[in-house]
C-alpha cells in the first residue's frame, strides 16, 4: 500500500496548492477521528474511533480505489412546551452542546484490494474495516508457433 495516499485529505485540508500558506481547518481537525491501518500478506485493517457510534451512524462507500467513511448526526432540538413522557428523559437542559457531529473521510486504496471481500463491524466505538488482497496475477507463458 502507498503509504502517502493516507494523507490525501490531510494535505488537501491544509491547503499546499501552489506557494500558498496552509490554511488551518479547526473544526475538521477537531471532528476527524483517528485512523490505524496496518497491513499483512493477506489483508489490509483500518480501525477507527468511533466513540459513542453504531452501525446505523456510519456510511462506508467505496467507489472505483477511493473508500469513504462518513457520520453525520443531529440531535432533535428541545421544544420548552413539550413534556417528556419518559421519566428518564424528564427536565429540561441547561446546557446543549450536543446538537450536531459530522466527519468525512476518504482513503485511496491500492490496486490489490479484492473490492468484492471487503468487510466492516463496530464493536466498542471502533469501527474495524477488513480489506483483503486479490492474489497476485501470475505471469502467463505464451506459446510461440513456427510459422
Amino acid at each position: 500500500m502507498n503509504e502517502l495516499t493516507l494523507f490525501n485529505d490531510l494535505f488537501d485540508d491544509l491547503g499546499f496548492g501552489g506557494y500558498s500558506y496552509p490554511a488551518y481547518n479547526s473544526r475538521r481537525a477537531y471532528y476527524s477521528p483517528k485512523v490505524d491501518v496496518k497491513e499483512d500478506d493477506k489483508q489490509y485493517t483500518m480501525e477507527m474511533d468511533l466513540p459513542g457510534k453504531t452501525e446505523k451512524d456510519v456510511n462506508i462507500e467505496l467507489d472505483k480505489n477511493v473508500l469513504t467513511i462518513s457520520s453525520e448526526k443531529v440531535s432533535e432540538k428541545e421544544n420548552s412546551d413539550k413534556k417528556d413522557k419518559d421519566e428518564k428523559n424528564a427536565g429540561k437542559y441547561l446546557i446543549r452542546e450536543r446538537t450536531y457531529t459530522s466527519f468525512k473521510r476518504s482513503f485511496t486504496l491500492p490496486d490489490d484490494i479484492d473490492s468484492e471481500n471487503l468487510s466492516a463491524t463496530v464493536k466498542d466505538g471502533i469501527l474495524k474495516v477488513v480489506m483483503p488482497r486479490k492474489e497476485a496475477q501470475q505471469p502467463k507463458k505464451i506459446s510461440i508457433t513456427a510459422a
